[in-house]
């Protein structure tokens, strides 16, 4: 075989930046304008402080990336290629302009020969303020209602870039993702497209193909897999070739089996046996459907893979960083892994952020995360006419071609809240009759999902109630978010729905105090401090963070108090959601928090702050999204045990349970027990004894299964006669580890150890455990060695609720 004459050559040295009065700034391609003028010292970092206010000048700027390189001709086409332009740009080559841009979530491809010299070229993107465009077509087209303050929803870019409830306005430009020239002859493969299914143990590949070609002469392409390879000659521009394995290793979601992944290869090559192109992704044989059959109870909403119903423990995905060039694939996996280690089997990526990367689906399909994936659009009305009609199916074509082959994809879904606006955010006095999007979500985009990748499930929107005859967040139908708890009601209200599957739900608090200290000069921290109060995004968030604490938890005397009690609640809320929702089972199958992670620092709903650290909500998750899952849950008015399986094997399990006083004095006790299926929950009824306390404010009640308890008090924790906290603690090294041992000598309510205010390196192995008198607790601290052990046993760094007021 002849080799290969297509050559791609990426062009990411040598760039310059120039803009407003800055010129011959050194440029990182891929990258952005705020990157670069960071690493030359022209701002400060726009995520200390207060410093992202002095950096709004740059979104509204017009900024231009000059390189020069060394060409000479060895194929007889060479195309520039644009995998991704932030924003309004405009291509100059050698002074030929060789086209313009308006969309950061496609690419771009130009012919570039007749620009091209021999020798020395010169290139330039501009790009143009994407404040000016996009309110340059809101004035156009007529304003249409947004969330907040800015136009994004009339440009095709990152919606967050223009601030969000958790993120900064950083509105950015650049090259944000690889250009390069690509040099062919003959023809080359333009669209690789598989569609994978599984049926009766026999997996079907359905490969089609689509060429770009400069010659007439006929071309062959081929493609294998699994030791199956099919071929065909083409005389013009398409070819479907279909692959057969029988009983093929299939892929499963994390949890249910293993994550096999098969090489599929296509190339295509000249009529004398050159080979001109090829194309290679791993592929996964599974299939995937949404159970959506009415029944007594509405309609349900349940991902079933390889015919197996999955409980989708969830979290959404946000942007990892505002500037896409510092997410690298080893950060992505950091990020996976804490999911995994969360006993998350599900992301979904939210629709004001960004088609995810190859780096983040190859890695979802390795660990065996589940995705849904968003297109665009997010808490806004969106102008359907031109130009922005024809750059949504542009890049809806392009992203669902490119992530179609990926097994973990497992739905599409049409936005993020706008059905639900449209119906609930008195939008429609001011839209009139103007469009909103409602084009996209219920044709264009479920007419390019249905012919482009059919193989996976369509929803119009989240939430979505299935039928445009009802309430678009109607518990009892489709998908769901529960926002009332936060914005106006207690937790304690989650406990009120019985939905069918809940895509939002979460609750704030602050980030680690580690993250405070590198973020913010405020001296001293206060919750209202100036750094404090402007990484908090989300209007009104203070006063309902403070809220929460009043229906819960004792009075704050400091700001350790405060940090403590808004985290120690952030992940008392959430789990409360998650294991109501979980022993609804089978009524119930999902739940996607809100949210993972963050792109800087910032009081939020994440359960990993912008630098990565672990906040106490991340262990809440950890035991909540257990396979296995012992929950005290109100059934009638009174406790009951609660058991949930989504092992693949029967738990068979023995559960004690006992009210007990504050001072660990049993009262009352019962062994119950049941064997629960896999896929499956029991509930256990509890007498009397055990339910009814004497003094609902100095009793409470513990069950236990081997290792796992799941406690009931019966009072809040501000009105619960706590006693004050006793306990002996010490800190031993042991290698890499510092071992933290609590033995309690009074009750120990949500005991948490914060190393991090030691090292910021260090983090402890649990947070939020509950100690009855004479018990003990090691906490393994890794991270960080030659740790203060006296800094370590005593407040602030150990807390727990009764050492408060």
């Amino acid at each position: 075989m002849r080799s290969s004459v297509t050559a791609y050559r990426p062009l990411h040295e040598g760039w310059t930046l120039a803009g407003a009065d800055l010129s011959d700034i050194p440029a990182t391609v891929p990258g952005c304008v705020h990157t670069d003028l960071l690493a030359a010292g022209a701002i400060a970092d726009p995520y200390l402080d207060e410093n992202e206010l002095e950096t709004a000048w740059i979104g509204r700027t017009t900024w231009v990336y000059t390189t020069s390189f060394d060409f000479a001709a060895e194929t007889s086409r060479t195309d520039l290629v644009c995998a991704g332009l932030d924003t309004v740009a405009t291509v100059t080559l050698n002074g030929v302009e060789l086209g313009r841009t308006a969309n950061m979530h496609r690419g771009y491809r130009f012919d570039a020969r007749d620009a091209l010299v021999d020798g020395r070229n010169t290139l330039q993107v501009t790009f143009d303020s994407a404040y000016g465009y996009a309110q340059g077509w809101r004035d156009r087209l007529g304003d249409r209602p947004n969330a907040y303050p800015e136009p994004f929803n009339f440009i095709r870019k990152t919606a967050c870039n223009f601030g969000w409830d958790w993120g900064p306005t950083l509105v950015t430009a650049g090259i944000w993702q690889p250009i390069g020239l690509h040099g062919w002859t003959g023809g080359r493969l333009a669209e690789v497209r598989p569609q994978v299914t599984v049926h009766d143990g026999t997996g079907r590949v359905e490969v089609r193909v689509r060429l770009e070609r400069e010659t007439a002469e006929p071309l062959t392409v081929s493609a294998s897999v699994g030791g199956r390879r099919s071929r065909a000659t083409l005389a013009d521009g398409e070819a479907l070739l279909i692959l057969t394995v029988d009983e093929p290793q299939l892929w499963w979601p994390r949890g249910y089996g293993e994550q096999h992944l098969h090489d599929l290869d296509v190339r295509l090559h000249a009529a004398d046996g050159t080979l001109l192109d090829e194309w290679s992704r791993r592929i996964g044989f599974r299939s995937v459907r949404l159970d959506t059959t009415p029944d007594a109870d509405g309609t349900p909403f349940t991902v079933i893979v390889n015919e197996t119903p999955i409980f989708v423990r969830g979290v959404n995905w946000i942007p990892d960083d505002v500037f896409a060039d510092r997410v690298t694939r080893d950060r992505l996996a950091e990020r996976f892994q804490q999911a995994a280690d969360a006993n998350v089997n599900y992301l979904r990526v939210w629709g004001g952020g960004r088609y995810e990367s190859e780096d983040f689906y190859d890695l979802a399909d390795e660990l065996g995360f589940l995705v849904g994936q968003d297109f665009l659009f997010a808490c806004a009305a969106y102008p359907e006419e031109e130009p922005f009609a024809s750059e949504v199916a542009a890049e809806a074509h392009e992203n669902v071609v490119r992530l179609s082959s990926h097994p973990s994809l497992v739905m599409w879904t049409g936005n993020n809240e706008n059905i639900w606006g449209h119906e609930d955010w008195d939008w429609k006095p001011a839209l009139g009759d103007r469009t909103w999007g409602a084009g996209y979500y219920f044709d264009m985009l479920p007419a390019i999902v249905a012919s482009l990748d059919p193989t996976r499930p369509y929803w119009p929107g989240s939430p979505w109630s299935g039928d445009a005859g009802r309430h678009p967040n109607d518990p009892a139908h489709g998908t769901m978010h529960i926002w009332d708890v936060w914005n106006t009601d207690d937790y304690t209200k989650y406990r009120s729905y019985r939905p069918r599957f809940v895509a939002e739900f979460g609750f704030q608090a602050p980030p680690a105090y580690a993250t405070l200290r590198r973020a913010l000069s405020d001296d001293p921290l206060a919750p209202d401090s100036p750094g404090m109060a402007h990484h908090q995004k989300a209007i009104g968030g203070d006063a309902k963070l403070t809220r929460g604490l009043d229906n819960h938890l004792p009075a704050p005397r400091d700001f350790d108090d405060w940090h403590y009690l808004t985290q120690l609640n952030q992940a008392r809320a959430v789990a409360y959601g998650i294991e109501h929702f979980r022993s609804l089972r089978p009524l119930c199958m999902g739940t996607i928090m809100w949210q993972l992670n963050d792109c800087w620092p910032v009081t939020s709903w994440a359960a990993v702050d912008g630098d990565g650290r672990r906040k106490p909500l991340w262990y809440a998750l950890r035991r909540a999204y257990a396979d296995r899952l012992l929950t005290l849950q109100p059934r009638d008015g009174v406790p009951a045990a609660v058991l949930v399986n989504d092992s693949g094997t029967p738990w068979s399990a023995t559960v004690t349970v006992t009210r007990r006083t504050l001072l660990g004095n049993i009262l009352a006790a019962v062994t119950v027990g049941a064997t629960v299926p896999p896929g499956d929950a029991v509930t256990l009824a509890l007498p009397t004894d055990v339910t009814q306390p004497g003094d609902p404010a100095a009793e409470l009640v513990l069950a236990e299964a081997g290792d796992t308890r799941s406690w009931w008090f019966f009072a809040a924790d501000k009105d619960v006669s706590w006693p004050s906290a006793k306990f002996d603690a010490s800190a031993a090294e042991r290698g890499d580890v510092t071992r933290v041992t609590v033995t309690a000598h009074s009750i120990l309510r949500d005991l948490t150890l914060y190393p991090d205010r030691v090292h910021p390196d260090a983090t402890a192995s649990e947070v939020s455990v509950t100690l009855l008198p004479g018990e003990s607790f090691t906490f393994d601290v890794t991270g960080a060695t030659g740790l203060d052990p006296v800094a370590l046993t005593a407040r602030p760094v150990l807390r727990c609720v009764n050492d408060v007021g």
